[in-house]
């Protein structure tokens, strides 16, 4: 079949469709669907979507985000690109009843239908992330789609062509974004975890300023744990140091330890549990909670039908030992530690964010940290290396070869070491183009590689950060494992 025939065969394909239309009865539907077809100008009504969706953290949150990261592209590529090269006249509006017809009518080319593209990209990114409010939203995306051919401006391939742009570049966006499979990682299950019916016999360390300061969980917690004691962080001082303090003035030994908050305050109680030997309770209200994510513990209902059934697993612990200003030091992490970079964009992030937000203070430490970046010699293995950051993860990270995003087992007994180098050529812009391109595994300046435990000689000193915080600066470091803890999930 020649492309000429076959370009015969779709329009006589489109005319049968918009003929079949123009012959539908009147009927409120018309109203209804040009009303729809107009919310969906400019991608409002899924930039609306999307707000309401970003007011629940979790994968609603993350749905959110990449359904307007899909939005904007897939709207990009049909309207900057695709509609300037291929020109088309849309439907003759005699085709259809005045009734229907939208008005004013677009005057750009009628292929590809942008909106369809627009509605299609965000349902397919949000069931990426959150299949349930796809489930919501995917009929919405289809009867946007239609009522473009509904309302006469836009022929049935259009409509299609669209669709599939914009489901395509939305399935794009985990070349960038890779999606976390659904389910918590692996960890090993413990028989033995004791059980808590309303939190009796725990203490739950609560940090009020985790996630939004304005909201505080406290009230939520104390009616669904009533029987357990909660006590808050206090700003300055050290989780450890309050959660003993506590525990001596209590007449009973408790049997497990909870926490409510980020990594940073989880991190704290997980060193405090592990050297007590309590097992752990994680309620996740922070903003990032990547260990509870991690766990397969989205809220405070699945902590509590965990301690309710004693349903728990032993997870790694990772154990740091460096030196710092004022002699040896160790410190423990449930999740990542970093040098180079990453603690430049935690510091100036902490300077900021409390002048614009956590996240605009948080891209814009990304951009000037990248800037003002300066290599720091590493001794690794053996090897002399020149890096810009490195980074090491408590057990293995996905994807590979890419910006770390998530875990699939908890007991792997390994740590993840990313680097990226500064001793090539022009090595932070090929570093720079390899992020945005997602094509780190394909250029010299990335490694990375899987071991049991790490020594690392750095010159000059260099800031430490674990799980998000700033913990030190220094020069030597041993990274090992300090043990597995028990903690509470639902099976």
């Amino acid at each position: 079949m020649t492309a000429r025939s076959g370009f015969r065969r779709v329009g006589r394909f489109d005319r049968a469709i918009t003929a079949a239309i123009a012959e539908i009865p009147p009927s409120r539907a018309d109203v209804m669907l040009l009303r729809v077809t107009r919310s969906a100008d400019f991608g409002l009504l899924w930039l609306v979507s999307a707000g309401v969706l970003a007011t629940r953290k979790g994968s609603p949150r993350r749905a959110a985000v990449r359904g307007v990261a899909a939005l904007t592209g897939a709207s990009v590529l049909v309207n900057s690109v695709l509609k300037p090269i291929i020109g088309r006249r849309r439907p003759a509006a005699e085709l259809l009843p005045v009734r229907r017809r939208l008005t004013p009518r677009p005057r750009s080319s009628s292929f590809p239908s942008g909106h369809s593209a627009a509605a299609a990209a965000f349902a397919t990114a949000v069931a990426l992330e959150n299949p349930r409010a796809a489930r919501v939203l995917a009929p919405l995306a289809a009867v946007v789609a239609y009522s473009r051919i509904h309302t006469g401006v836009h022929w049935g391939s259009d409509v299609v062509a669209g669709a599939a742009v914009g489901s395509g570049f939305a399935l794009a966006t985990r070349h960038w974004w890779p999606a976390r499979p659904k389910g918590a990682a692996h960890a090993r299950a413990v028989r033995d975890a004791p059980c808590s019916v309303e939190g009796k016999g725990m203490v739950v360390l609560v940090n009020p300023a985790a996630g939004n300061p304005a909201v505080d969980v406290t009230a939520e917690i104390a009616e669904a744990l009533p029987a357990a004691l909660l006590v808050h962080t206090e700003p300055d001082g050290d989780p450890a140091d309050r959660l003993d303090e506590t525990i001596r003035q209590l007449s009973e030994p408790i049997t497990a330890l909870g926490v409510a908050g980020g990594d940073g305050t989880v991190a704290a109680a997980a060193t405090f549990a592990l050297r007590h030997g309590l097992p752990l309770a994680v309620i996740p209200t922070g903003t990032l909670n990547h260990f509870a994510r991690d766990l397969g513990v989205l809220g405070l209902d699945d902590t509590v039908e965990a301690l309710r059934s004693g349903s728990a697993v032993a997870v790694d612990i990772a154990h740091v030992d460096f030196d710092d200003d004022k002699g040896a030091r160790s410190e423990q992490f449930i999740n990542t530690a970093g040098l180079g970079i990453y603690p430049d964009v935690v510091r100036l992030r902490r300077k900021w964010e409390s002048r614009c937000g956590k996240w605009p203070a948080f891209a814009a430490a990304l951009v000037v940290a990248t800037r003002r970046a300066r290599p720091f010699e590493v001794h690794m293995d053996g090897r002399r290396l020149w890096l810009w950051s490195l980074f090491i993860g408590n057990g293995g990270y996905h994807p590979h070869g890419a910006v770390p995003a998530f875990r699939d087992d908890l007991t792997s007994g390994l740590f993840d070491i990313r680097w990226l180098r500064a001793d090539l050529p022009w090595s932070r812009t090929r570093t720079a183009l390899a992020v945005l391109l997602a094509t780190l595994d394909r250029t010299p300046a990335y490694g990375e590689r899987l071991a049991s435990e790490l020594r690392l000689r750095l010159s000059p000193r260099q800031n430490l950060t674990a799980d998000g915080e700033m913990i030190g600066t220094t020069t030597t470091l041993h990274f090992r494992l300090a043990g597995r803890l028990t903690v509470y999930r639902a099976t």
